[in-house]
């Protein structure tokens, strides 16, 4: 007897030892689903329905009349990395795709696009640190913006994203985890509005809903109906459709009348419209007359697009003096704004060359702050640069990652790979000096290729070699055989994809390394290998004639 009734005391116990495990087994599953991390004493930031708030920097606080504050270092990070303090006149710079904003400190103005607009909280200094009155940004970056008191929540969505909303099928909890054995992070009733946070995810799968209610909690719920579409995803539409091709036509002072002429394979024409005046500090020099508005009709005529290139003429220090002041950079935007505008412009083409180097990062302030001017009418932005790794002028004073992600596209002009201050001849533009450039620009400098538009010369240098040096003369494509005395043979360099000669004549030795249709269609496979943007031509009218025949089959 007392045998069975120590096994029945010891399987009791075993009984009990299993039903606490299981216990405990239960708990440790179900906690997570009730112990959820709340950020209590401070406004909480969801940005298109994400809690954001432990990874900003600074908390975001509001005024008195209920406008929200965040630092710029946080809104360089989710808004706007390319925000700005201009010391030069005590503002805060900010841009979005089609907006740029200033902000002086402490007063309750602002300019967005140089329209000056009222608003109720000023950019401020705390702590040493920038804030801006967010509320009042939001046309600038195009969102909407909510603060609840009563959960001391605000709610930012941007505007060009899809948003969905459903109602409550009935008075329901939502959720902390997609599981009914979770906390409860906010009660709605039947018929309450809703915001679906869509995803793919396994709890879409298993019936539960992602939503954020009208106080800014997010959770879940499986009680959800009339789920419908309140704002379409913004899709931007490229002005060019496939492939750019653009040649530009540069001229000193009269306009070429193109009337009645078409050029093959190409959709852009870049014309020389605009240039610097030396030392006009953001004035401008308009070409733009009565023929040149017929140019511009003839090429709208043939469906091509007009990028006007805007020129700084090669002036480094009137250059240096616009970049490096807010003012004369915003005259100089108004006025090329003016003239895009009064001409129906399709965008231009940015020409600045022979910069300072210390004016890199200015180059870029002012692309930053003239892309969304021109975005704001549709407009097309593209600039050209030189090569990574040139000289300082030349090549250092780019910034080119920043240039490929503010600009429409960026124009690599790849060419006087050995140029007129060369102390060596060589060639203008070959193959695998093009194709190293370009992957410096898709991996080093991080741009995007379907950004990149590869810029092929219609021209060479004819060197000639003597004992005290070396010299060039441009030679166009057109007039290359008329270079080439008789007799003289082309030899092809695979490397280089080009046909190169070499004679000499009353001691003196010639070299040429010849740009023709062949080098061009050696081209066109680089640009077709890498996937870039498309193909640009300087200049017109240095052409062979059956090149455009070449471009019309190759930029497909």
């Amino acid at each position: 007897m007392k045998k069975n009734k120590d096994k029945t005391n010891t399987l009791m116990k075993l009984i009990v030892v299993a039903i606490f495990i299981a216990i405990v087994a239960i708990v440790i599953n179900l906690a997570p689903n009730y112990i959820r991390k709340e950020i209590t004493g401070k406004i909480n930031v969801i940005i298109n329905n994400n809690n954001v708030t432990e990874s900003m920097k600074f908390d975001a606080f509001a005024s008195e009349n209920d406008v929200i504050y965040i630092a710029t270092k946080d809104i360089a990070n989710f808004f706007d990395e390319d925000i700005y303090y201009d010391n030069v006149y005590d503002q805060i710079i900010t841009t979005s795709s089609t907006k740029l904003a200033t902000l002086k400190l402490d007063e309750n103005e602002m300019y967005v696009n140089s329209s000056k607009v009222k608003i109720y909280g000023a950019a401020t200094k705390k702590d040493n640190e920038f804030y801006l009155p967010f509320s009042e940004l939001k046309d600038v970056y195009n969102v909407e913006v909510n603060y609840i008191k009563e959960t001391n929540i605000v709610t930012i969505d941007s505007l060009n994203r899809e948003q969905k909303k459903g109602n409550a099928s009935k008075n329901i909890s939502i959720k902390y985890k997609p599981t009914i054995f979770s906390k409860t992070v906010d009660k709605v009733k039947k018929g309450d509005s809703l915001y679906v946070i869509m995803q793919d995810d396994e709890e879409t799968v298993k019936g539960w809903y992602k939503v954020r209610t009208s106080q800014g909690k997010i959770g879940y719920t499986k009680n959800l109906t009339n789920i419908y579409t309140q704002r379409e995803q913004m899709v931007d539409k490229k002005q060019i459709d496939g492939k750019v091709s653009l040649v530009w036509d540069y001229f000193t002072s009269n306009v070429p009348d193109r009337t009645g002429t078409t050029i093959k394979g190409i959709n852009v024409i870049s014309p020389s419209f605009v240039e610097l005046i030396e030392g006009g500090k953001g004035d401008i020099r308009n070409k733009i007359d009565s023929n040149a508005k017929r140019y511009i009709s003839w090429a709208h005529d043939n469906n091509y697009k007009v990028w006007g290139m805007v020129s700084n003429n090669g002036y480094p220090d009137t250059s240096s003096e616009i970049l490096n002041d807010y003012k004369l950079r915003e005259k100089l935007i108004n006025n090329i704004i003016n003239v895009v505008l009064q001409n129906n412009l399709d965008g231009i083409n940015l020409d600045f060359e022979n910069l300072k180097t210390d004016d890199k990062g200015m180059l870029s302030r002012f692309i930053i702050e003239l892309a969304p001017r021109l975005r704001e009418y549709g407009r097309v932005l593209s600039v050209d640069v030189t090569a990574p790794d040139g000289g300082t002028n030349w090549s250092e004073c780019y910034d080119r990652n920043t240039i490929g992600r503010v600009a429409d596209y960026i124009v690599f002009m790849a060419y006087d790979q050995y140029g007129t201050s060369s102390k060596e001849a060589g060639t203008t533009a070959g193959a695998d000096w093009i194709e190293l450039a370009i992957g410096k620009f898709i991996n080093r400098e991080e741009i995007n290729p379907n950004k990149i538009i590869l810029g092929m010369p219609f021209y060479t240098r004819l060197w000639t070699e003597t004992s005290n040096g070396v010299s060039s003369k441009v030679i166009w494509m057109k007039s290359v055989n008329n270079n080439i005395p008789s007799g003289v043979q082309k030899t092809w360099d695979e490397n280089l994809k080009q046909y190169y000669i070499e004679y000499t004549q009353n001691s003196k030795t010639y070299k040429m390394w010849i740009e023709d249709e062949e080098s061009i269609k050696a081209k066109f496979e680089l640009m077709k290998k890498y996937n870039l943007a498309g193909a640009a031509y300087w200049q017109k009218d240095f052409e062979s004639s059956g090149i455009w025949d070449i471009i019309e089959q190759e930029i497909r």
